[in-house]
């Protein structure tokens, strides 16, 4: 499968994604919360669908 996600952007996403996430069950409670789903996954999967459109990479060489 074809990455183009460095380590800290993978890792940001994922940190992004928990917090959004969290948002459907404590603090403010938003379903919209649930985006937090997209950033999870990209950074779990290392790959980003955007990234790819716009030829864009944050892995290093």
């Amino acid at each position: 499968m074809f990455m183009n996600e460095g380590v800290v952007d993978r890792i940001a996403r994922t940190v992004l994604g928990l917090v959004l996430l969290s948002l459907v069950f404590w603090g403010p409670t938003s379903p919209l919360g649930y985006i937090g789903i997209v950033p999870l996954l990209t950074g779990i999967v290392g790959f980003c669908p955007i990234y790819r459109l716009f030829g864009i990479s944050t892995q290093s060489s």
